[in-house]
């Protein structure tokens, strides 16, 4: 009795959309959480620094404890600081890496980190402030991101292009090939002298020998 034996047909993969690939779902390493949150301190320090400053300002304007409005000015802006970067580069990696981000990701990324930093903020202010924190820094954020990656395309554009691009200025750049047809121009054209200057020299020389013969006629005729 033959039995009809069928392989097994391999498990066919689910195709994977460039979305997929694009925004990645997996949690941070350790490592990489590490170094979120020292780039977040670092850039809390320094906007918090800001605060100081400007709480103390403020202090002494207002004629109030300038200590203490700039504990809170500091504090504020430390966090403002601090969960904008935390909540960007979060969003960074689970879209892949700032290197497979997009100009418009970049925009939407900053959009949103603004937006969290400003519920952050709110919520030293009151609820109240909550909502109008969120659409303020976020459109901020995005605002700021979109006006930095139009100034960086234009750079890049502008050191593409050189001085001599100008139509003000009255030299142009050459390509090699017309490099190479210009050179051979001057060479016909000093080919073309020099054979005229041989011909020169070819003609004085007949002269010359004319004369001479001519001399040396009239002398034998004077003997």
């Amino acid at each position: 009795m033959a039995s009809s034996s069928q392989q097994p047909t391999p498990p066919r993969s689910s195709p994977v959309s460039k979305t997929d690939k694009k925004h990645d779902d997996e949690m941070p390493s350790a490592n990489e959480l590490m170094k979120i949150a020292s780039k977040s301190l670092q850039t809390g320090a320094v906007t918090g620094g800001i605060g100081l400053v400007i709480g103390a300002g403020s202090g002494i304007v207002r004629s109030a404890p300038p200590a203490l409005f700039a504990l809170v000015a500091g504090l504020q802006w430390f966090a403002l600081g601090s969960s904008y970067m935390a909540s960007r580069s979060l969003l960074w990696h689970a879209w892949g890496g700032e290197e497979n981000l997009t100009p418009s990701d970049y925009v939407k990324a900053s959009g949103v980190a603004g937006g969290v930093s400003g519920m952050v903020g709110g919520m030293f202010r009151g609820p109240r402030n909550i909502i109008p924190g969120i659409l303020f820094f976020g459109t901020v954020g995005a605002t700021g991101q979109y006006v930095s990656q139009r100034f960086k395309s234009k750079s890049q554009d502008d050191s593409k292009s050189s001085w001599l691009d100008s139509k003000w200025v009255p030299l142009k750049r050459l390509t090699d090939r017309e490099y190479e047809e210009k050179l051979e121009e001057k060479i016909l054209r000093i080919d073309a002298e020099i054979s005229i200057i041989d011909e020169n020299i070819a003609s004085l020389r007949a002269n010359s020998e004319s004369a001479k013969s001519d001399e040396k006629n009239e002398t034998l005729r004077k003997s």
